[in-house]
Parts: C-alpha cells; sequence; structure tokens
C-alpha cells in the first residue's frame, strides 16, 4: 500500500510520517529538503530559481513513486506529486514567479510522469490556518524558510483547500490541526490513527 501525507509548509507533514511509519511499521520516504541545492537560492530569489526547484522535486518525488510502485513494503510518503503540479508550481505562475514557457514546460513534463504513476491508496491531508504554520514554521528554525510571507502561505493554502474538495485519486482523510498535537499527545495522535484504520 501507499499512504501520503499532503500540506501546506509545516502543516506537519513530517512529523506523522516518521510517527505513522513507528506505529505501522512502514517505509517512510520523505522530501528532499536537507540535499536539496535549490531551497537556499529559491528562497532568496524565487523568480530566478522557481523552475528549477520545482523540476527537482518533480524529478526526487519521480524517483520515489518508482520505487514505490516496484517494491512490496507499504510505504508512507512525505508529500505527493500531485501537490507540486497542482499547488506550489500554479503559485508561482499566478504569483508572476514562473513564466509561461517554464510553466508549460513543467506541465508537459509532469502529464507525462503521470501517464506513468498511479495516486496514492489513501491521501491524508493536513489542513491547517495560517497561523497554525507560521508558528510551527518559527518553531522549527529552518534559516531558508525565515523569508517564507503569510502572502505565499495564504495563496498555497487557497489552492490546497479548492485541491482537496475535487482530489479524485484515491481515498482521502482531511484532518484539521490547528486543535491537534500529535507529536506530544498521544491521544491526539491516536484520533488520527483512528481516522486511518476506519479507512485502510
Amino acid at each position: 500500500m501507499h499512504i501520503a501525507i499532503a500540506g501546506n509548509i509545516g502543516a506537519g507533514k513530517t512529523s506523522l510520517t516518521e510517527l505513522l511509519a513507528k506505529h505501522y511499521g512502514w517505509e517512510a520516504h520523505f522530501e528532499d529538503v536537507i540535499d536539496n541545492p535549490y531551497l537556499d537560492d529559491f528562497y532568496t530569489h524565487m523568480e530566478r530559481w522557481s523552475f528549477n526547484l520545482q523540476i527537482y522535486f518533480l524529478k526526487s518525488r519521480f524517483q520515489q513513486l518508482l520505487k514505490i510502485k516496484n517494491g512490496k513494503k507499504t510505504i508512507v510518503q512525505d508529500r505527493t506529486i500531485y501537490e507540486d503540479a497542482h499547488i506550489f508550481a500554479p503559485n508561482l505562475k499566478a504569483m508572476g514567479l514562473m513564466n509561461q514557457r517554464d510553466f508549460k514546460n513543467y506541465q508537459e513534463l509532469f502529464e507525462l510522469m503521470e501517464s506513468l504513476i498511479q495516486g496514492p491508496d489513501l491521501l491524508i491531508y493536513l489542513r491547517s490556518s495560517i497561523p497554525n504554520l507560521v508558528n510551527k514554521i518559527h518553531k522549527r528554525g529552518r534559516d531558508y524558510e525565515n523569508s517564507i510571507s503569510i502572502d505565499y502561505l495564504s495563496r498555497l493554502n487557497e489552492r490546497y483547500e479548492a485541491w482537496s474538495s475535487t482530489y479524485d485519486k484515491g481515498k482521502i482523510v482531511i484532518i484539521d490541526v490547528d486543535n491537534l498535537d500529535f507529536v506530544e499527545n498521544q491521544d491526539d495522535l491516536n484520533s488520527i490513527i483512528a481516522k486511518i484504520d476506519e479507512v485502510v
């Protein structure tokens, strides 16, 4: 099985991926932020590096999906290829940070990749308010995230809501994380596990 966790920057995807992998004995696949050669540059100069960053993420997640497809283990994945294509890249184009030529090239590459992959068996969408995201981002203290604007997060949140409301690749569970602390509070984690158990 393939379980994927979706959500805006700071929603808690990585933490939940780790916790679910530990609880169920699943294999975790994480977003490549540590070795990503474009992230620092992107947050310093978004317009210059947006296409490079999105192509890197697309390549990285496509590699993950090919491994998942050919593997036998149940996988829990931190962020999906669909979020790149339906949320992050279109948002960069709408903000004038990716030009039409690059966006068209990106879209066509994604469509080619999409023809070779399947959606996850279950998508878990972590819904969060902007104040909660900002709090979590500041708390984890990644230098390159210091320049993320509230406007940027808000635009992403709007796209996440629109995308999740029409998601049709498989089962979806939506979890409002504003009043949950599933890292520190076992009851909160158990409530998420119970929702997963209902549909898995």
